[in-house]
């Protein structure tokens, strides 16, 4: 595995967050913008599907994909 693969667990602190969002937490991208854009271009897939709705829901048990990244979203606690 690439040694700059980023594989990650986010825990939901609400139902949902929005896929922009998500990234940005998790430092994928550096802002909002940037992560509207990375997923604009069709660099982000979800649960195996490439996702184009910048703010689509990602709820606790989907896995956001790309190139270099993998993060599992986990319910809050």
């Amino acid at each position: 595995m690439d040694e700059n693969f980023q594989e990650e667990t986010f825990q939901l602190r609400d139902e949902y967050i929005p896929l922009c969002d998500l990234l940005k937490y998790c430092s994928i991208t550096e802002s909002g913008g940037e992560a509207k854009h990375f997923i604009a271009e069709g660099n982000v897939m979800v649960d195996g599907d490439v996702e184009l709705r910048k703010t689509c829901k990602i709820r606790a048990g989907q896995v956001v994909t790309g190139l270099d990244f993998e993060i599992r979203v986990i319910a809050a606690s």
